[in-house]
């Protein structure tokens, strides 16, 4: 048996409990480099144990609809996923009761999940799928795991 999840686009209230929306929204805070540049300033806090790192991940694209039936969590630190194109994603999260939500982000928008926040895999739907991933490096198992014994199906609801 398949339960469907409609796709709603990502806003920055709607993800608030699982994480951070990035993006250029608005004004930015300070002008730099002699004019020319915008800054949006502080836009995610990384929280964790260990070590900042900044990591390459280049993920095959994914077609819908898209069969969910895993989602993972990092209880030692948060993770930001940066697309480094134009294209938009799927960002799928669960809360604490593993109720599983879908959004697709607006072109060059990322998202930065807290620590421990239930999350599908790296999802991009087109483009050359590499982001830029701001997560924790260091010791110990930041990594947990569950499996959905029946799947789900994310689908654009029409």
């Amino acid at each position: 048996m398949t339960r469907d999840i409609a796709i709603t686009p990502l806003t920055a209230e709607a993800f608030a409990p699982f994480g951070d929306v990035l993006n250029c929204d608005g004004d930015p805070d300070k002008i730099i480099n002699a004019g020319l540049c915008g800054r949006f300033h502080d836009r995610a806090q990384v929280d964790c144990d260990g070590r900042v790192g900044i990591s390459l991940f280049r993920s095959e694209l994914r077609q819908l609809p898209y069969k969910l039936d895993l989602v993972e969590r990092h209880p030692l630190g948060s993770q930001a996923f940066i697309p480094m194109s134009m294209d938009p994603f799927l960002v799928i999260v669960a809360d604490a009761d593993l109720q599983p939500q879908a959004f697709i982000t607006a072109p060059g928008e990322g998202i930065n999940f807290h620590r421990g926040v239930w999350h599908g895999v790296l999802t991009p739907l087109t483009g050359p799928g590499l982001f830029a991933v701001i997560d924790r490096i260091g010791e110990g198992d930041n990594l947990e795991e569950h499996h959905f014994t029946a799947p789900y199906r994310v689908i654009f609801d029409e």
